[in-house]
């Protein structure tokens, strides 16, 4: 018992103690502790990339390169960001069609939101470029209608023209039709800039100026009431409607005049 006591009393008793109690806890936590939510997230990210790689390979790397380096017959696509490919492959203006013209129109999509979202993680992974938005951005809580509309008609009308009907640009190019389109998808091409648009980041539109010019471009085009100047002529804007008004309205008064003076010389004769 004297000999056991005095083992207790050495001067490292109590750190050999302290070292077996650590070891035996923390070797509890590694076998009983969770999963940290943030390794959770990066091996599901990781499987998103390599499912978008997959569909990559498939359906866009004979374009654009397998690796996303560009080619002859498609842009570059890194640091694009997954927003330009939620757009593009969201509206069906990719995978573009055999025969192109002078733009790749929209059509129906071939890929779920899911394919859509995998696509854009990996694409995302090759260079850092614009986001995904939420729909807290594009949303129309809190936004200025009529703000919108000033920007609008300042950035977008040239093209687009004023109520977003679209127009036709030079070498058989034209801007399309926005009635209709998603919030998230014009958001994200004032973000990107696909195909004649230019691009308009945060240094030229901020977030609530794109989210004001989608809930100007939702109040013109959701309205059902009746244009009240009377007929919109497409919504052209003033130019086409004065236009109407000069030749029709000026002309139909000069057909009027030419009739009463006409009808009066015939009477001075009779």
């Amino acid at each position: 018992m004297k000999k056991l006591s005095a083992r207790r009393r050495h001067p490292l008793a109590a750190v050999v103690v302290l070292l077996l109690a650590l070891l035996f806890s923390g070797g509890l936590y590694a076998v009983f502790a969770p999963t940290s939510k943030a390794e959770a997230d990066e091996t599901a990210q990781s499987l998103t990339i390599e499912e978008g790689k997959k569909l990559y390979s498939v359906g866009c790397a004979s374009c654009h390169g397998t690796g996303g380096q560009g080619t002859s017959d498609g842009p570059s696509l890194v640091g694009v960001g997954a927003a330009a490919v939620d757009f593009q492959v969201g509206t069906g203006r990719m995978p573009a069609a055999t025969s192109q013209g002078p733009q790749v129109p929209k059509k129906k999509n071939i890929y779920t939101q899911a394919e859509i979202d995998q696509l854009a993680a990996y694409i995302a992974s090759l260079g850092a470029g614009p986001a995904i938005p939420t729909e807290e951005q594009y949303g129309p809580q809190g936004a200025d209608i009529a703000k919108g509309g000033e920007l609008f008609r300042t950035n977008c009308a040239q093209c687009h023209n004023f109520t977003g009907k679209g127009g036709a640009l030079t070498h058989g190019k034209y801007a399309p039709d926005l009635e209709g389109v998603s919030p998230k998808h014009i958001y994200e091409a004032m973000e990107t800039g696909p195909q004649n648009m230019p691009s308009f980041p945060e240094t030229t539109l901020s977030e609530e100026n794109k989210k004001d010019i989608i809930a100007y471009l939702d109040a013109v085009n959701s309205s059902k009431s009746e244009s009240p100047g009377g007929l919109e002529l497409g919504g052209l804007g003033p130019v086409s409607e004065g236009l109407f008004g000069w030749i029709f309205g000026l002309g139909g008064l000069i057909a009027v005049a030419v009739w009463v003076a006409a009808r009066t010389a015939k009477a001075k004769k009779s």
